[in-house]
């Protein structure tokens, strides 16, 4: 079966045409259970969560069209569905890996709470991408597999053949950079 490309791909969404999940499933599969085993860290659950995201999909397209962001749409879905499956099944293992994430973010991302409306969501995403696009390609792919991806330390010390230490380092500085830059736009944490 040849691959479609994303937009064909979304159109079949449109159409209703179960082929979309298939073609989906060919070109982002591997990458979709990759990032779920990431976070429930069992195949088995992993695939049920890529399955889930084919569902969420097919029912979320339409109204959503992501032609030009495909993989992006469909790995927030998986994501979202593999932290759900987490904190409803209480592992506590996990659970506390993910505790410790968000206390690490908690340091330099304002409360939920403060926040009045979606569209102030939008202008705080908008303001991360802005502080990601200016970190060199390296510190932001450590910042994003630790904290997207939810890579361990040693996982991405192993990826980018750095010191477990200098990981650590560059996470640290990091967040008290977005931290600042953050207050800089005029959020308070």
């Amino acid at each position: 079966m040849k691959v479609l490309d994303d937009n064909k791909i979304v159109e079949l969404f449109l159409l209703r045409d179960e082929t979309a999940i298939k073609q989906t499933a060919e070109k982002y599969g591997k990458r979709l259970r990759s990032l779920s085993y990431g976070i429930v860290n069992d195949p088995q659950t992993a695939e049920e969560c890529e399955n889930d995201t084919y569902l969420k999909a097919w029912n979320s397209i339409p109204p959503n069209e992501p032609r030009s962001y495909l993989y992006a749409f469909l790995a927030r879905i998986t994501r979202h569905i593999s932290l759900n499956y987490c904190r409803d099944r209480s592992r506590l293992k996990r659970s506390a890996f993910i505790c410790e994430l968000s206390a690490e973010m908690e340091q330099c991302i304002p409360h939920p709470n403060d926040n009045e409306c979606p569209i102030d969501d939008i202008a705080l995403g908008e303001a991360i991408n802005k502080f990601l696009s200016a970190l060199d390609e390296q510190k932001r792919n450590i910042f994003i597999r630790r904290y997207w991806y939810l890579d361990s330390i040693a996982a991405i010390s192993k990826r980018f053949d750095l010191s477990e230490s200098k990981i650590k380092i560059t996470l640290f500085r990091c967040r008290n950079k977005l931290r600042e830059h953050l207050e800089k736009e005029g959020y308070s944490i």
